[in-house]
């Protein structure tokens, strides 16, 4: 089974990020997931077979979960709804891509922490404070935070993302914009939360992102609460004071800080073992947030 690492649709100009290929198709957009891994800001050269369409599907199944506390980008998500001059490439695209409506892209990556992990982490041990948000003393590593907090960082077009105040984005985008995406962004977190909760699996921070339509309309877009944007942790193993076993990207994560990388690109192989268990993980979490099994889509 082969990692597709980039697609190739000829006639539309792309935008290729670290994981998902934006082809332009006009009033619309043509996004695929391809099986791409990143961590620390640096692309795998070798991809996680399945990835892209595991995300996909994730991603489309919060869509239409959160779509009353939020309208989103999706147009359609079967290739047989696609524009006809695109399924000679269903090879490529089947399962892993879908049609969204454009919209201009607020420049800032709405962060929700559930739980003490990850930056916030290092940031409390720093400061006591997470994006200028004073915490409790004497908190422990993947602690559940009093409340869920809005800690955003910057959108960064090269290079790491960097946390920033609120303070800071009322200054960027206004400060009513502002409000309208901590609030949605903190309701979102807690219905999926709640939702997830039930089925043992915790989700300790997240993030999204947003945009506005031509007709002024603000949506989410890009992918939502994905093992890639997310982390998720089995409840069931739960334990504060230390890392937790998850279900998304941080086996890659702890795989590289054992090797002698300098987290600078290009970024190392990852061996055929963390392969497949980042696959499994991915296929996991699939299967306990939507109740479905996975089965590869055929073309």
């Amino acid at each position: 089974m082969s990692a597709i690492l980039e697609t190739q649709i000829p006639g539309y100009k792309v935008k290729r990020g670290k994981v998902r290929d934006v082809y332009d198709l006009g009033e619309k957009l043509l996004i695929v997931a391809s099986d791409r891994i990143s961590a620390f800001d640096a692309v795998m050269p070798n991809g996680i077979p399945d990835k892209g369409i595991i995300l996909t599907q994730i991603s489309n199944f919060w869509f239409k979960f959160l779509k009353d506390v939020c309208p989103n980008h999706l147009l359609a998500t079967e290739i047989n709804h696609f524009p006809k001059d695109l399924l000679p490439f269903a090879e490529q695209l089947v399962g892993r891509s879908v049609i969204a409506r454009k919209a201009d892209v607020i420049p800032v990556e709405c962060v929700v922490r559930g739980y003490l992990a990850g930056g916030g982490w290092k940031e409390y041990q720093q400061t006591g404070s997470v994006s200028g948000i004073k915490l409790p003393a004497g908190m422990q590593l993947c602690q559940k935070l009093p409340e869920p907090i809005f800690t955003p960082s910057t959108k960064a077009a090269v290079g790491h993302d960097e946390p920033i105040s609120f303070a800071q984005i009322s200054q960027q985008i206004g400060k009513d914009m502002a409000l309208r995406l901590q609030e949605l962004s903190l309701t979102l977190y807690n219905t999926a939360a709640e939702y997830a909760r039930d089925l043992g699996i915790i989700i300790a921070d997240t993030k999204f992102e947003f945009g506005v339509t031509s007709d002024g309309q603000l949506i989410v877009i890009d992918e939502v609460l994905t093992p890639d944007s997310s982390r998720f942790w089995p409840a069931d193993q739960y334990k504060v004071g230390r890392d937790q076993p998850s279900f998304d990207k941080q086996y890659v994560r702890n795989y590289l800080e054992t090797t002698a990388w300098n987290k600078q690109p290009p970024a190392p192989a990852l061996p055929a073992d963390v392969v497949h268990h980042t696959r499994a993980k991915y296929m996991e979490a699939f299967e306990r947030l939507t109740g479905q099994q996975y089965h590869r889509p055929q073309a």
